[in-house]
């Protein structure tokens, strides 16, 4: 078995090659990746559920725009939390993952995290890949894989987020994000 090199806090941004239907200009942030497999959550799916409607009690927590984000096509029946809390130290119920940005624990009072919370997103489902599928993907040139920024997680329009993220690297990965929603219409 090979080591695999952890992208842990990386961004995987689908490619315009990329036939997946649920990774069209998809923007996923890598929570876990090891040799063990991968678990990341679609930043740019805005649901029109608001959080109020499933988790209320988050709901005032919650960022711009205020709604549940599809997380991936996996247990979409789940909600994942993640809060961008800067600082060394973390409040109990909040787990770091890298950087500033970790997870939330939902079953925590969320009076005992709001005033250390930086940003909240709320998920439904998380995408996932077993043992080696992710770098096969890479491999075939599904993805980009670049840097993460703390606000990727609370951008306040996440629709765009694609083309920003794109827009921000270096060189030719720039030019990408003017490619057509639809080349055949170009």
């Amino acid at each position: 078995m090979t080591e695999v090199s952890s992208l842990t806090g990386r961004l995987l941004v689908a490619t315009p090659a990329l036939a997946d239907p649920n990774f069209d200009r998809a923007v996923v942030l890598l929570l876990d990746h090891d040799d063990e497999g991968s678990l990341g959550v679609v930043l740019n799916r805005p649901t029109p559920v608001t959080v109020g409607d499933i988790l209320a009690p988050w709901a005032d927590l919650a960022g711009e725009p205020g709604v549940v984000f599809q997380g991936g096509p996996v247990s979409l029946d789940a909600a994942l939390g993640i809060a961008v809390i800067p600082g060394d130290e973390g409040p109990l119920g909040w787990r770091r993952v890298f950087g500033a940005i970790g997870l939330v624990d939902l079953e925590t009072p969320p009076e005992l995290l709001g005033p250390a919370l930086g940003s909240l997103r709320i998920f439904a489902g998380y995408a996932g890949w077993g043992p080696g599928q992710l770098e096969t993907e890479l491999g075939e040139g599904a993805w980009y894989v670049v840097e993460s920024e703390p606000g990727d997680v609370s951008s306040p329009r996440p629709e765009s987020l694609w083309r920003e993220v794109l827009r921000r690297q270096r060189g030719d990965l720039a030019m990408v994000a003017t490619y057509p929603d639809d080349p055949s219409l170009n």
